[in-house]
């Protein structure tokens, strides 16, 4: 097992960063002051990769390039203490063995923007790096095969730069003709040579064959281009943007309030457990503490869509093996879970229940009854489920042994949650950085050594049981006082005082109309979801909106270690492979 270290046993924060900073030393040209409560250094361009190999190489060294991203600094105003830059690069380092955290920051020109590429270093930056490029026009100089990721190659422009249109109304009305569909037909044919891949083997052509965009075994709008050799697969490559919305830029035209529904719809399975992060790193920069009651119900609710995730992972992998009774048998569980959750919070999927400062409502009356119904029904489900799946020769012989890796091959491409602790590294943000209240709760961190795909559905199915676990302490404990931040920025504010206080109403009025004047500044909100690590890093201008909300979604990340596991397996082996990956197309293209 890979040893994660206990944060309360590990390096204060400060002696990390000294330790940091020494060992980078000239190579750092400022020191950015943040709350964030991790070191934000600048890197002189010259030593850009040079300062990822010294920290990737250290003692106890930061392992995973957890994200990369770019900052259009154009139109920003509060910037003192920073170098100038038109267009910033930044990447967050983690630790495993230490718990800690880095990001390091790189400036670059805002009409020509060039950055070191650091995929020599982290091949995990590969997609992150193609990202920028895409979404900034940051040209990565080494970088193995630069081109756009989620928009069409014939693209107009980089989406992400302030000067792009935010609105389809903001351009010309579109008209398809005969001759532009056959243009942007041509520019976004894929030739696998252009991306150095071989079109035969042994003197032999490989077939090359598109699996999706339009397939089930996809799991989402998601087309991986496959080159065969009869029924194995010589190399694959993972072609994504097709359920890209552009999230990112919505929340900059969005008021801090007005962009919670959207987190929801980043992983639309994952329901309110993509609003925590988001809200973690809005209280951060505004400085409100979040009452007890308030953190309790985000736990509770939290663990029921984490159950109803898992659930419709575990269905779906059963189904892909043939067997058809279970998932049947697990929709009639995650009914039983949304019952609970629409009675709390009115709606099944997508509630948008937390708000900044705490929760929408209290809890409705008779919501224990439910969610005791609830804790009685599913642990039975779920041993009925163990004959039915995890003890069936048939699942064992498609899973055990299949697109197997370890700990290292995640870390590598930056893949994290089942992923990791399937291959051994017991890795959960709950335990490792407790939030809203997770280090008040009494679970377990289930692990797996063989990293295959039996090991992921081991993982997940034993989560099941520990959010139950949680739930349950939940109910029991559930604290009385406020659901909501008694401060000047927690949004909305309470109804009894907008109804009865003129102040409180013009608050009202004012932050519904212009947005929370959230201080200016950086703050970042890290959560483990049901699919791994998630983290909304934000920077706000002052303003009644966000300057650049920046989403690190687990699924991304854990598509990228398809290229190096799919080659030697069968096109069926590989399909439960994409089962087991769990990954949710809108939560990889936001």
């Amino acid at each position: 097992m890979t040893e994660v270290k206990d944060p309360d046993a590990g390096q204060a924060p400060q002696e990390t960063a000294a330790e940091v900073r020494k060992a980078l030393g000239h190579r750092v040209i400022a020191d950015q002051v943040t709350g964030e409560g991790f070191p934000v250094l600048w890197i002189a361009r010259d030593h850009w990769v040079e300062a990822h190999g010294i920290l990737r190489s250290m003692d106890r060294p930061f392992r995973l390039l957890a994200d990369l991203w770019g900052i259009d600094e154009t139109a920003r105003h509060n910037r003192a203490g920073q170098p100038a830059s038109g267009v910033t690069v930044a990447s967050h380092l983690i630790s495993p063995e230490r718990n800690a955290d880095m990001r390091l920051k790189l400036a670059c020109d805002a009409e020509a923007p060039r950055a070191p590429s650091v995929t020599a270093v982290y091949p995990g930056a590969n997609w992150y790096e193609r990202e920028a490029y895409d979404m900034y026009g940051i040209h990565f100089d080494g970088h193995p095969a630069l081109r756009r990721i989620y928009m069409p190659n014939d693209w107009d422009g980089h989406p992400l730069r302030k000067s792009h249109h935010a609105r389809a109304t903001e351009k010309p009305p579109f008209r398809m003709t005969p001759e532009s569909f056959a243009e942007t037909e041509t520019a976004n044919a894929f030739d696998p040579a252009e991306v150095g891949l071989p079109t035969e083997r042994d003197g032999v052509e490989l077939m090359v064959l598109n699996l999706g965009p339009h397939h089930p075994s996809t799991h989402g709008v998601f087309r991986i281009v496959l080159g065969l050799d009869g029924e194995e697969i010589v190399w694959a490559w993972p072609d994504m943007g097709y359920h890209h919305r552009g999230a990112e830029k919505m929340a900059e035209r969005q008021t801090w309030h007005g962009f919670i529904p959207y987190t929801d719809r980043i992983d639309y399975l994952g329901g309110v457990i993509s609003e925590m992060p988001y809200l973690l790193a809005v209280e951060s920069l505004c400085g409100i503490t979040v009452p007890e009651r308030a953190q309790c119900i985000r736990v509770m609710l939290s663990e029921f869509f984490r159950i109803t995730s898992h659930l419709l992972f575990y269905g779906t992998l059963a189904q892909d093996t043939g067997a058809m009774s279970p998932i049947f048998y697990m929709f009639v569980d995650r009914e039983e879970a949304y019952k609970v959750i629409q009675t709390i919070t009115g709606a099944r999927m997508h509630p948008a229940f937390f708000r900044i400062g705490g929760v929408a409502m209290d809890l409705p009356t008779g919501w224990d009854g439910l969610v005791r119904d609830f804790l009685d029904w599913m642990p039975k489900r779920l041993d009925e489920y163990e004959g039915m799946v995890m003890r069936s020769e048939l699942f064992k012989a498609r899973t055990r042994n299949v697109a197997a890796y370890g700990a290292e091959t995640c870390l590598k491409w930056s893949a994290t949650g089942p992923h990791l602790r399937a291959a051994g590294m017991p890795w959960d943000m709950r335990k490792l950085r407790p939030y809203s209240g997770y280090e008040n709760y009494e679970f377990d961190v289930p692990v797996q050594e063989a990293g295959d795909i039996y090991a992921r559905t081991r993982v997940r199915v034993d989560e099941m049981r520990q959010s139950l676990r949680i739930i349950r302490q939940c109910l029991d404990w559930m604290p009385e006082g406020p659901i909501k931040a008694d401060h000047p920025l927690a949004f909305p504010p309470s109804r009894e005082r907008t109804l009865h206080d003129i102040e409180t109403l013009i608050h009202h009025f004012v932050g519904t109309g212009w947005g929370t004047r959230v201080p200016a500044g950086e703050a970042t909100g890290q959560i483990e979801s049901a699919r791994g690590f998630t983290q909304y890093a934000i920077i706000s201008d002052g303003d009644g909106g966000s300057y650049r909300t920046r989403i690190r979604t687990p699924s991304f990340a854990n598509l990228q270690p398809i290229a190096e596991v799919a080659p030697g397996m069968t096109v069926a082996d590989f399909i439960m492979y994409l089962a087991s990956i769990d990954h949710v197309m809108s939560d990889v293209d936001k």
